[in-house]
C-alpha cells in the first residue's frame, strides 16, 4: 500500500512542478503570459501563481462565462467533458496540486482526525451548489457596464488562488501591497479555514467546495477509466471501505461521485477483487 501512495506523490509531485515550471516568476513577482497560458490543465492551479505556464479549468470558464465574446467557450466546455468522460476524479486524486497540498497538510500529526461526521454526506453537495452559483451564474448575471461578468468563484472563494497566486504575488509586488484591503484579509481568513481543516479532515476542500471535483464527479459512473468489484472474489471484509478516505463503499457503489481514483481501496483488498475498467478491459494487476 505505500508503494502505491509513493508513487502517487511522486506523480502528483512532478505534475504540480510540471504546471507550475515558470520558477522564476516567483522571483519576479509576475505572472507567465506566453502561449501556452491558453491551454487548461486537468487539476486546480491557479492562472496567477507566479509559476503557472497554463490555465484553470474553472477560471476559464468563468472567464468565457462572464465574456461578452464567448470566444473559449466551446473549448473550455469541451476540455471539461474530455477529462471527464476518460478519467472521471482521476484527475483529482492524481493530477491535482492543490489536492495534493491538502493530503500533505492532512499528514500532519493531530490528536483527533475527523473521518465522517454527521451532515458529512449531505455537505458534500455544497461544491454543487458553489459551481451552480459562484461559476455559472452570478458571472452571468452580475455584469459591468460593458456586460462583463467576473471570476466571482476567484474572487471571493478560491482557496488556492490566495496560495499559490495572491500570496507571492503581494509578498513581492510593493505597489500590491498598498492596495489590499478587506477582500485580501477575506481570502486569507478562508486559506487559514482550509489549512487548519486540512490538518484535521482529509481534503475538506475536495469533499465541500470544489466546483472542478464537482464537475467530474458527474462522469465518475460513466468514464472510460473505471473500478470494478469481482462479486465472486469479494468476501465483504470492507477492509476497501474502511481504509477509503473519501468515505466511499467500494462494495456498494465502486464508481461513487466522490471517489477521487486514488488506488488505496483496490491495494489494501485481500482477494484482489477490486479492478481498473477500461474499455469493459478488467486490469488485474495489483
Amino acid at each position: 500500500m505505500n508503494n502505491n501512495k509513493n508513487f502517487r506523490y511522486s506523480i502528483q509531485a512532478f505534475w504540480a512542478l510540471v504546471t507550475n515550471s515558470f520558477l522564476i516568476g516567483f522571483v519576479q513577482g509576475k505572472i507567465y503570459q506566453g502561449k501556452i497560458k491558453n491551454v487548461c490543465v486537468p487539476g486546480l492551479n491557479c492562472y496567477s501563481c507566479p509559476g503557472a505556464i497554463a490555465s484553470c479549468p474553472i477560471g476559464s470558464l468563468q472567464a468565457v462565462i462572464g465574456s461578452y465574446e464567448f470566444k473559449w467557450s466551446f473549448y473550455v466546455a469541451g476540455f471539461l467533458i474530455f477529462i471527464g468522460a476518460i478519467m472521471g476524479r482521476f484527475a483529482c486524486g492524481w493530477l491535482c496540486p492543490f489536492g495534493f497540498i491538502q493530503e500533505l497538510l492532512y499528514k500532519i500529526p493531530f490528536v483527533n482526525k475527523i473521518k465522517t461526521f454527521k451532515g458529512d454526506r449531505a455537505m458534500r453537495k455544497l461544491k454543487y451548489m458553489f459551481l451552480v452559483v459562484f461559476v455559472i451564474l452570478m458571472p452571468i448575471f452580475i455584469v459591468d457596464i460593458i456586460g462583463q461578468g467576473a471570476p466571482y468563484f476567484c474572487k471571493l472563494i478560491c482557496p488556492a488562488g490566495t496560495l499559490e497566486g495572491g500570496l507571492p504575488l503581494v509578498l513581492m509586488n510593493k505597489s500590491l501591497q498598498e492596495t489590499v484591503g478587506w477582500l485580501y484579509a477575506w481570502k486569507n481568513l478562508l486559506l487559514i479555514i482550509t489549512i487548519i481543516g486540512s490538518v484535521i479532515i482529509y481534503r475538506p476542500f475536495c469533499k465541500y467546495v470544489c466546483p472542478l471535483g464537482a464537475i467530474y464527479s458527474l462522469f465518475n459512473p460513466i468514464s472510460v477509466f473505471k473500478y470494478h468489484v469481482d462479486k465472486e472474489k469479494c468476501n465483504n471484509c470492507h477492509a476497501c471501505s474502511n481504509s477509503c478516505k473519501m468515505n466511499v463503499d467500494l462494495v456498494k457503489n465502486p464508481n461513487d461521485l466522490e471517489c477521487i481514483r486514488c488506488g488505496s481501496c483496490k491495494t489494501i483488498c485481500p482477494t484482489h477483487a477490486i479492478e481498473y475498467k477500461c474499455l469493459q478491459k478488467t486490469s488485474k494487476k495489483d
